[in-house]
């Protein structure tokens, strides 16, 4: 019951304190008086702009030096094999008589420019010997891979007693010069009755180059996850699904670098093949017709430039085929995690 002194209690006011200011209503805050005010720009320094200008010259002198010794590198590397091009074009009177820098001095003189080297080194039967050097290096390729494989495999995935011995003694044949085995080898292959057949060329690089092919091919198969391999495992596969179906095509780019170097190594090599070949012409690679078209004293040494080439075109190919693997193969199961 209201008494006498009793007044209307003010809506507005509330149990905290006063009377509350309405925000629609108080003249301070009206948004049509007082706009809201843009942040204000204060300007940047001069010296910030310059300091970025410096550190960006500074990275840039930071990495100069190592890219002037690329530079240097890749000219000093290509600077021979440069001149070696220009040489096989020129007569060899003028290889004689002045340096293949000299064709600069008239560079439009088009008659200093000749092809007779390269049709002498092609009428030398320079197409059999092709021939001949892709079915001894293409076998020589493809056996010490799928041996290393199936061996790296192995080392890495299955129990067996004296794996790591057997994977040192493989890598320690790395040090041993091939130079030491050529006698012996080559008495066996007498024995056997299998010299100068393109068998013993064959059989002859597989062993040199399966130490290297398990080392690398290990090294990556080892790294593979091993949650993979015990999935696979566990879902019933055998060692040879597993092998098949998960190891090599995860292992291609390692089995690519390896191909790329045993390729190499087999195409360029003249002294596996003298040894084992001998002089039989029917079988002999294309780096036995360069030394015969040279002659044995090098009297016909100028031949050698415009026959180098010739010989650098399937190199070439196959590397550049397998660019894209060779780098991530060479550094694979060198880091892990």
């Amino acid at each position: 019951m209201n008494t006498g002194n009793s007044q209307p209690v003010d809506p507005t006011v509330r149990k905290t304190g006063g009377p509350q200011k309405d925000p629609q209503k108080d003249p301070q805050k009206d948004p049509q008086k007082d706009p809201p005010k843009a942040p204000s720009k204060e300007p940047r320094p001069s010296y910030v702009g310059k300091r970025k200008e410096q550190s960006n010259f500074d990275r840039l002198m930071a990495k100069a030096p190592v890219h002037f010794a690329v530079i240097a590198i890749a000219v000093l590397w290509t600077l021979p094999t440069f001149g070696l091009f220009i040489s096989s074009f020129r007569p060899p009177d003028a290889l004689v008589t002045s340096g293949w820098w000299t064709v600069f001095l008239n560079p439009l003189e088009f008659t200093q420019f000749t092809l007779g080297n390269y049709q002498e080194v092609l009428a030398a039967g320079m197409g059999q010997a092709f021939l001949n050097s892709l079915v001894i290096s293409v076998p020589a390729t493809v056996i010490p891979i799928a041996i290393a494989t199936f061996a790296a495999y192995a080392l890495a995935w299955m129990d067996f007693p004296g794996r790591q011995a057997i994977f040192i003694v493989t890598v320690g044949l790395l040090v041993v010069p091939l130079q030491m085995t050529l006698i012996p080898i080559l008495r066996a292959y007498n024995v056997l009755g299998i010299s100068s057949t393109f068998l013993a060329v064959w059989l002859a690089h597989a062993a040199y180059g399966l130490p290297l092919g398990v080392y690398l091919l290990r090294n990556y198969i080892g790294s593979l996850p091993r949650d993979l391999i015990e999935a696979a495992a566990v879902d019933g596969a055998s060692y040879l699904n597993v092998f098949t179906r998960i190891i090599v095509p995860l292992s291609m780019p390692a089995i690519a670098s390896f191909a790329v170097f045993q390729f190499l190594w087999v195409w360029n090599d003249l002294l596996v093949a003298l040894v084992y070949l001998g002089g039989n012409q029917d079988v002999a690679p294309v780096t036995l017709v360069l030394r015969n078209i040279v002659g044995d004293r090098g009297q016909d040494w100028f031949l050698l430039t415009s026959g180098a080439f010739i010989s650098m075109l399937v190199p070439m190919a196959v590397f550049f085929a397998l660019q894209r693997y060779f780098v991530r193969g060479l550094l694979a199961g060198s880091v892990k995690g």
